[in-house]
């Protein structure tokens, strides 16, 4: 398996008010009105809304609608960067669920949970690089830098 992501489904509750979400956040998709799945082109990457019933049917898990484990997050290229990607989200409909500040780690990040509950930690990270497509490269000298600092 060659070690990349291709595809990040989020399961929601309600497509048209999900997609509304991250429309209103700036993205945008060539999915018809109405349609079962929106996806959504996310640099070398694709984001998709599903019904999440129809999700965990076709994941063949049980869903305790609790959190499932993972934060999605969206890079930046400076801490006023972070902050005014978390007032837009808020702006979209979101929760900032920890506003921006510095971390433990040397860089700054906050946190929006959007609708249907999905955590994205929006973060600088002074020791990535981030290209101007968006994609995040890890600094080898600095790949293994936070182990053991939680």
């Amino acid at each position: 398996m060659e070690q990349r992501v291709s595809l990040v489904t989020l399961g929601v509750a309600d497509v048209a008010r999900a997609r509304t979400f991250y429309e209103n956040l700036g993205w945008t998709t060539s999915a018809e009105p109405g349609s079962d799945v929106v996806f959504f082109q996310a640099g070398g990457m694709i984001v998709a809304l599903w019904s999440r019933a129809q999700l965990a049917t076709d994941s063949v898990v049980d869903d305790g609608g609790g959190w499932g484990g993972i934060t999605l997050a969206h890079n930046v290229r400076s801490p006023e960067d972070v902050d005014a990607v978390l007032a837009e989200a808020q702006d979209a409909g979101a929760t900032v669920a920890r506003p921006g500040a510095e971390t433990f780690w040397g860089g700054y990040s906050g946190v929006f949970v959007d609708p249907d509950g999905h955590p994205w930690e929006v973060a600088h990270n002074p020791f990535w690089t981030l290209a101007e497509d968006g994609s995040v490269r890890l600094a080898p000298e600095r790949a293994d830098a936070f182990e053991g600092l939680a």
